[in-house]
């Protein structure tokens, strides 16, 4: 049993771990920078341990820091989080070395789905479809060309070490693919440090269904079923829900069955996501594996009824699964807005402040996760996202309806937020009609 635990995140992740652990009776020691001070998580937690300068290469992502943060306070683990360090394997294989247990999966785990192309090729070993591409890593933009070319265009160019929508460009032609090639690795280079890219098939007008999955240290894996996170802008999810209007039972079943596939074929273990594509035929394809906590873990809890952080923390202590397959059976429909400071009328640029006042709904089914509160100052050196509103309803009428209303309560006063924007997407009849794909906002938002 963990006597405390360190949290190496800021925001409403560390607010959300922080909670859960009091509920397990655990203590815990929140990290802040310099901008954080008066931060929610750093009041919540039993302990706070300024770890540096505003900028988050000086803080959140200063691995050194936060370490010593951990032996200092004398934590038994850390939670990451999302973002920052949570699925970066140094970091990983640094706690080890300090005897810091990591509540994630293996250091070696993160290196083989974190890189693209060889989590393709695991997938493709483990016989999970993929979308058709290149088997080898690309450097230089000329042979990407040439495999572009016996792919067949459209393609899509993907850094190897990408996430969040960097490092990705789509080529419709030979005449516009170097520029594209050059523009992605240039991305990937300065977001991860990493040229290698590879190229697969651009899949049209597809639907992005992920699936939640937990695996022990005992071989077990556990899938929660699916969450459709197709209302996207520039590769960034903007709404979620579980389950998907896509997807038959029988479709549900056989993607469920190629997650958990995908999970013990590299020996996983911990919270993870499987990411697909299903395009309009109803093929799906893998398109990667998160190996953490996701931004929108909420919508699979309340469908789900697990409780996916508190399992995280049991896994990593060396329980076994405390869930069976046969018990988990997905009742009602959940949806998440992400609730960001910026302005959809002036291009979503980013709205740091001061906000005068905070009213947050309440209500049977109803469910926000945030870390702000009146007076509270975002700062302007970190994600624009400051809240998730999530519901539950009997079916997915209702969790639109029930969403709808929630959003109307909702007031952060004193910072312009896409509440309004999320207001409209809900009020779009191919919204509720559940005709939605990754261009849905480009389509209707232009």
């Amino acid at each position: 049993m963990f006597r405390k635990i360190l949290i190496a995140n800021r925001g409403e992740i560390a607010v959300r771990i922080i909670r859960a652990c009091r509920e397990l009776g655990i203590k815990t020691v929140a990290v802040y920078s310099e901008a954080d001070r008066e931060a929610l998580h750093t009041q919540l937690a039993d302990e706070a341990v300024c770890i540096g300068p505003a900028a988050a290469a000086q803080s959140y992502l200063n691995m050194e820091s936060i370490l010593s943060a951990c032996i200092a306070t004398k934590a038994d683990a850390i939670h990451p989080g999302f973002g920052f360090l949570s699925e970066n394997s140094r970091f990983v294989e640094l706690c080890e070395k300090c005897n810091i247990t990591f509540i994630g999966p293996s250091a070696a785990m993160i290196d083989k789905m974190g890189n693209k192309s060889e989590a393709r090729k695991t997938m493709m070993e483990a016989g999970v479809p993929v979308v058709p591409g290149t088997k080898e890593a690309v450097y230089d933009a000329r042979r990407g060309k040439e495999l572009a070319e016996q792919i067949g265009y459209p393609v899509m160019i993907k850094a190897s070490s990408g996430g969040g929508g960097k490092g990705m460009r789509v080529s419709e032609s030979p005449e516009d693919f170097e520029e594209n090639f050059k523009v992605a690795q240039l991305e990937s280079v300065r977001g991860f440090a990493d040229n290698t890219m590879y190229i697969e098939k651009y899949v049209q007008d597809p639907r992005h269904i992920e699936f939640q999955i937990i695996a022990d240290k005992f071989g077990n894996v556990v899938q929660l079923g699916e969450r459709d996170c197709s209302i996207q802008r520039h590769h960034q999810k903007v709404i979620e829900e579980s389950p998907s209007v896509a997807l038959t039972p029988e479709l549900r079943e056989e993607m469920g069955a190629a997650a958990v596939r995908a999970a013990k074929a590299v020996g996983y273990e911990s919270a993870g996501t499987i990411e697909f594509l299903l395009d309009k035929n109803k093929n799906f394809y893998f398109m990667e594996m998160n190996t953490r906590i996701q931004v929108e873990h909420p919508v699979t809890e309340m469908v789900s009824g697990v409780d996916l952080i508190k399992e995280m923390i049991s896994i990593a202590q060396g329980n076994p699964l405390s869930v069976k397959q046969e018990e988990i059976h997905l009742q009602g429909h959940a949806i998440e807005c992400r609730i960001n400071a910026e302005d959809p009328e002036h291009n979503f640029r980013p709205c740091p402040g001061v906000i005068r006042q905070v009213h947050l709904p309440g209500g049977k089914g109803v469910r926000i996760d945030t870390a702000v509160y009146s007076g509270y100052e975002i700062p302007p050196y970190y994600d624009s996202m400051i809240a998730k509103v999530i519901v539950h309803g009997r079916d997915r009428s209702e969790a639109v309806d029930k969403m709808r209303s929630t959003l109307g309560e909702l007031i952060i006063d004193g910072v312009t937020t896409n509440v309004d924007f999320q207001y409209e997407i809900l009020n779009n009849e191919d919204f509720q009609s559940g005709d939605i794909t990754t261009d849905f906002i480009p389509k209707h938002f232009a």
